[in-house]
């Protein structure tokens, strides 16, 4: 969403998010916090609608059915993503639901007196139906201003396209309603929904603070004793993949780097697993031990912020480990921005990755430099990591540069004037006619 010049004063309001989930380093739950954060620097009070929540009690709605991980939605989606016709009673347990967390959503907007709702990711990703159909329904009867934020879509997911909810992904994947303003995370997302449903879209891609850079040190007495507590030996070079580990990460080519790399070398995968399935963390385990690369999982010690683990260990914030990775690898298949991607530029590290469709598109033409790969590892790949490994000025001007390039397209100062443009629409009368 270009913006010319700031529109008229933003009067404050209250903002309810609404997701299957606001925990964790997600995508979507950290880019979440970025808007809130910069919402509130706009003076608006924001609370959160999920089936799981790490924000205050006094600003959580906490419904566990709203989580994609409950027993009954887990059921319905094992059931609906596995044939082309419906059983009767999925059916029934499908409108059970909606009109259960429906009701919830109500009590939301009546508990914090709510006058506009975001939608983070519920009305494109169809992890939850029953949630998308409610949030649908409760849209059209109340005509209350809704942002749906749109991470991902499920004709971008093969295990989506064979389903027996064709009528509800028409009617809530994303629905097409007077007062829901639709935002979405890259050029070709937008390009999609005027394809697809006719409907015009903002494109606010994600985003990192960069007006506010770290530490240059990126070191304190805290953090002494990080490259141990993640298992990386002194001697070995530190590669972090920043991720979950999920097929479309493609994280067998940062096995396959290291290995041809003839390096001493470790892959840190910071991120847990789980969201789709176990078989892929087997797969990179067995993948690392047939080509005898060092792949450490260390997802229990890292959160969104620091604090202790039950056994008494440090946990470390994501923004902890960054700084002592001597590469970023970011092999990835499908992204529909890449969050990691921005973290990397904004701990001023080199990054390893596939050029993928959406970095290809939005990212590169904007002069970012990483060592990039199409599709497989050249002898060329591996000499421009070499470079970066053994030449710390190179990287030292490289990774400054695309600081630069970060601060001027994707801080939150360009995201602040992007979100009072969009909040100013929403809260006009003439454009909802309510």
């Amino acid at each position: 969403m270009n913006t010319m010049q700031s529109p008229p004063h933003l009067s404050s309001h209250r903002i309810g998010f609404v997701s299957t989930r606001f925990n964790g380093t997600d995508g979507v739950s950290l880019e979440t916090q970025k808007w809130a954060q910069v919402l509130e620097r706009l003076e608006q009070s924001v609370y959160y609608f999920a089936g799981q929540s790490d924000q205050p009690e006094d600003v959580s709605f906490v419904v566990p059915e709203a989580h994609f991980l409950h027993k009954d939605v887990q059921e319905i989606a094992n059931i609906s993503y596995r044939s082309p016709t419906r059983p009767p009673e999925i059916t029934r347990q499908i409108h059970e639901l909606r009109g259960y967390l429906k009701d919830r959503l109500y009590e939301f907007i009546k508990k914090y007196d709510l006058e506009l709702l975001i939608a983070e990711n519920a009305l494109s990703i169809p992890l939850n139906i029953p949630l998308g159909l409610a949030l649908a329904e409760l849209i059209a009867e109340t005509g209350i201003p809704v942002i749906g934020h749109h991470h991902d879509f499920f004709w971008e997911r093969k295990r989506f396209l064979v389903n027996c909810i064709g009528d509800y992904l028409e009617m809530a994947f994303p629905p097409r309603l007077p007062s829901l303003h639709h935002v979405v995370i890259n050029t070709l997302a937008a390009t999609e929904m005027g394809k697809r449903r006719g409907i015009n879209v903002s494109v606010i891609p994600n985003v990192m603070d960069f007006d506010n850079p770290p530490d240059p040190s990126g070191s304190d007495e805290y953090t002494a004793s990080l490259r141990a507590d993640l298992g990386v030996d002194p001697d070995e070079y530190f590669f972090l993949q920043p991720t979950r580990p999920l097929q479309r990460k493609g994280i067998e080519y940062a096995i396959e780097l290291i290995r041809r790399l003839e390096a001493d070398a470790r892959l840190v995968i910071s991120h847990a697993g789980g969201d789709e399935g176990s078989e892929y963390v087997e797969h990179v385990r067995i993948l690392a031990r047939l080509m005898n690369v060092h792949v450490n999982f260390i997802s229990d010690i890292i959160g969104t912020e620091r604090s202790t683990s039950k056994d008494g260990r440090k946990i470390y914030a994501l923004g902890d480990v960054y700084p002592y990775a001597d590469l970023v690898t970011f092999p990835s298949l499908l992204e529909g921005f890449g969050n990691a991607f921005l973290e990397a530029v904004y701990y001023r590290r080199p990054i390893f990755l596939n050029n993928y469709t959406i970095y290809s598109i939005d990212i590169k033409p904007k002069g970012f430099q990483a060592v990039e790969f199409n599709g497989f590892i050249t002898d060329e790949t591996i000499k421009n990591v070499q470079k970066i490994l053994g030449d710390r000025k190179f990287v030292e001007e490289m990774t400054e540069r695309n600081y630069e390039l970060g601060k001027q397209f994707y801080s939150f100062t360009v995201l602040e004037r992007q979100l009072h443009v969009l909040l100013h629409a929403c809260f006009s009368r003439e454009e909802w006619g309510w």
